[in-house]
């Protein structure tokens, strides 16, 4: 864990440092027939400590080589040699540790057939620290049989590739606007809804017959076999804390990934092929539901699980809670993939995804924890039965609407236009009305009596489905309750407007824009948004829809709205390669591929929705603005812009 702790830290310093704390040369030489001696000198900046190969638990990243899968004219003969290190204390790890200072040099033996004519391409990873920080680098190379560099570097562009990257590169000017906390804000509220969304997917996940049952069960069992109170009391909390830890840990990869690339999540939650598989599996999901079939794990794995929760301690009660998460996926699983997938959408980003996690960990480790304080609350629990039954029915409607939600993001993004907005309402409303009939009585089987909470769910159920019937049938009821889970408004059967946000006029090209920003002397809107962004339909449906702040839109600025998921492919000549700081080489292929790129190169925001105003001449209005509830803090922010505009 520590060492995965010490990883990200690393890739998070990476994109804080653009200097190289190590330069690298490379010689090859003939020690027999078919096998080469590569030797690989270091030249380590002032104050750097670079880490030898040896590998520690706890400790720093090794260095190390790797050579391409797809050159098969090389491989690896031993392993990664090197001179001599400084073995000392070190100030970072807190112990003891091999690294080099000023110099160092590594061996590696290879075997090479000659005969392939091939270049030796491979990589070095390596850690280097000093006082302040440590950083993570990956160093390639392309090395010929003399051991010469090859001109033909891995990581460079073309110059055709630098070209295109100029002229989507801004002049920017009030630069510093960028940094406003303002951004924070908007961060800290994803960070709160998602958090809200996991504690109500674990309630949910509560009072499922997978985890409800075993609520009491488990807490008595602690009590029982514990010598005292308080020993029962302890573990049933460490209990708890596990449960919370093991659902936490689940975002950890979803962190490597981001840290690695920030636009890759996004990517995720907007592709077309995962959205089809998000729907797949959540229909599937619902149909676990309804009671077709059950979802579980391998036996082997859940029993080898099992046995270890009879280690006695610490140990033991941490298999215990990893036991649960296991037994309960079948009600858990198609909650939890609920919140996965809400969590990368909110804002694309691995932190919100660990506060979901954690609130929904939180949620299920609670009653544990409450119940071994007061014990006595155990015989107010309602005991198990038929409505458990009734209430994964339920959560199998729930599954269907939301496994919709994703079969549009893949129509929305790739403009096939299966499910425009009044289709995507009517399948909702016949959902809504079929949980409704079934939780008052329509379904009922004879003699079966329906509880008063069950009529009243199916009276909001029922009042839910007039509501999306007066939206179906009203063009005025933009349906304000769902917008953002709805396709937009201009995504529609009957639409004859522009394909912009209430039909405003908008430029989905920035050139444009910026062209007609200039003949009409009015300041630029940017618009970075997401066919499948939920947040992005909030703002236009609920705060550009009102009348002021609609005016301001329509008569003072020229609006640039440029999609990020648009996968509608860019022609040979538009496409380009771009180079990211950590430098990786990404093929631009789609128009939403070049307007994230354009994005994150401006104004390094990989986010949406992210509005920004700027003069046509580049100069930077206001600062960036994110999501927000507020009306009046819009409008204040787009008045704050053109009073800026006028100086």
């Amino acid at each position: 864990m520590k060492k995965i702790q010490i990883f990200l830290f690393c890739l998070i310093a990476f994109s804080c440092y653009s200097q190289e704390p190590v330069k690298w040369d490379f010689a090859v030489s003939d020690i027999k027939n078919g096998e080469l001696k590569l030797t690989i000198k270091a030249e380590i900046d002032e104050n750097w400590r670079l880490y030898s190969p040896k590998v520690y638990e706890d400790g720093p990243l090794a260095t190390e080589i790797n050579f391409f899968s797809d050159t098969l004219n090389v491989r690896k003969k031993g392993f990664l040699l090197s001179s001599k290190p400084l073995d000392e204390f070190d100030p970072y790890f807190f112990k003891n540790i091999s690294f080099f200072k000023n110099e160092a040099e590594f061996y590696q033996t290879l075997y090479y057939r000659k005969s392939s004519g091939e270049a030796i391409k491979g990589e070095i990873s390596y850690q280097v620290c000093d006082d302040r920080l440590c950083i993570f680098r990956t160093n390639p190379f392309s090395l010929s049989i003399e051991g010469q560099i090859l001109e033909s570097n891995l990581k460079e562009l073309k110059e055709y590739d630098v070209i295109k990257i100029d002229e989507m590169t801004l002049d920017l000017s009030n630069k510093d606007l960028l940094s406003s906390s303002t951004n924070l804000e908007s961060k800290n509220q994803s960070f709160f809804s998602i958090f809200l969304l996991g504690v109500l997917s674990g309630l949910l996940a509560l009072l499922t017959p997978c985890i409800f049952p075993m609520i009491p069960l488990t807490v008595s069992f602690f009590i029982k076999q514990s010598q005292s109170n308080r020993k029962g009391i302890f573990d049933a909390i460490l209990y708890g804390f596990f449960i919370i830890l093991i659902y936490g840990s689940l975002s950890l990869p979803f962190h490597l990934v981001d840290s690695l690339n920030p636009q890759i999540l996004n990517d995720l939650s907007t592709s077309v092929f995962l959205n089809l598989i998000f729907f797949i599996v959540f229909v599937f999901f619902a149909f676990s539901f309804f009671g077709y079939y059950e979802l579980t794990l391998p036996v082997f794995f859940l029993n080898k699980t099992e046995s270890k929760s009879s280690i006695s301690s610490i140990v033991g009660i941490f298999f215990m809670a990893l036991t649960l998460a296991l037994v309960s996926f079948s009600c858990t699983g198609p909650i939890l993939g609920s919140l996965l997938v809400g969590s990368l959408s909110i804002n694309g980003g691995a932190y919100q995804l660990t506060v979901g996690m954690l609130g929904f960990g939180i949620s299920l480790a609670l009653p544990f924890a409450i119940l071994a304080l007061f014990p006595n609350m155990i015989k107010n629990l309602p005991k198990s039965g038929i409505w458990m039954k009734k209430f994964k029915i339920t959560l199998g409607f729930i599954e269907l609407a939301l496994a919709l939600k994703f079969l549009s993001n893949a129509d929305l993004v790739s403009g096939w236009g299966l499910l425009k907005r009044e289709v995507f309402i009517f399948i909702w409303l016949v959902l809504s009305l079929l949980l409704s009939l079934y939780l008052l009585g329509l379904f009922k089987n004879r003699g079966e009596k329906k509880s008063n909470i069950e009529k009243i769910f199916g009276v909001i159920s029922l009042i839910f489905s007039i509501y999306l019937l007066n939206g179906l049938l009203n063009k005025d009821n933009k349906l304000k309750f769902v917008s953002g889970f709805t396709p937009p408004v201009f995504y529609s059967l009957f639409s004859n407007d522009n394909g912009c946000p209430l039909n405003l006029d908008c430029y989905k090209d920035f050139d444009a824009a910026r062209e007609k920003a200039n003949s009409q002397n009015k300041p630029i809107l940017i618009d970075f948004t997401g066919w499948a962004c939920v947040n992005c339909r909030r703002v236009e449906e609920n705060i550009w829809s009102n009348p002021e702040v609609y005016d301001i839109l329509k008569s003072s600025f020229i609006i640039s709205s440029l999609y990020v998921d648009d996968r509608k492919k860019l022609s040979s000549e538009e496409s380009f390669s771009f180079k990211f700081p950590d430098g990786r080489i990404k093929k631009i292929r789609t128009i939403g591929e070049k307007w994230s790129t354009f994005q994150l190169q401006n104004f390094n925001s990989a986010s949406q929705p992210y509005y920004i105003i700027i003069h046509p001449n580049g100069r930077i209005l206001n600062y960036p603005i994110q999501y927000t509830s507020s009306i009046n803090k819009y409008r204040n922010w787009l008045n704050k812009g053109l009073d800026n505009y006028g100086l």
